[in-house]
């Protein structure tokens, strides 16, 4: 996965994740928005065979860095917890 950060700001950061389209910027966004703190997190894909989606955070109160990095350390646990549920499952 390639990153490249089009705007870096306190409370903004806009970046465009290479090869991706809605399955993992679906995923950071919800997990984005469950965050108080997080105004606004959408992506934006420019062309319905568009591979690479824009991806746009604004904050109040946290810098949108920040902000990116709790939602990834929530997606990180999140699939943990749902490997442990699988591997229960499976033993059963």
């Amino acid at each position: 996965m390639e990153i490249t950060v089009l705007e870096s700001k306190k409370d903004c950061l806009e970046f465009v994740i290479k090869g991706e389209r809605h399955t993992f910027t679906g995923l950071l966004r919800e997990a984005l928005v469950q965050d108080p703190k997080v105004e606004f997190a959408a992506y934006t894909l420019n062309h319905p065979m568009d591979k690479d989606a824009k991806f746009i955070v604004r904050t109040d109160g946290k810098t949108a860095v920040k902000a990116l990095q709790d939602a990834l350390k929530a997606i990180d646990s999140s699939l943990g917890e749902f490997e442990e549920a699988v591997k229960k499952a499976l033993k059963e």
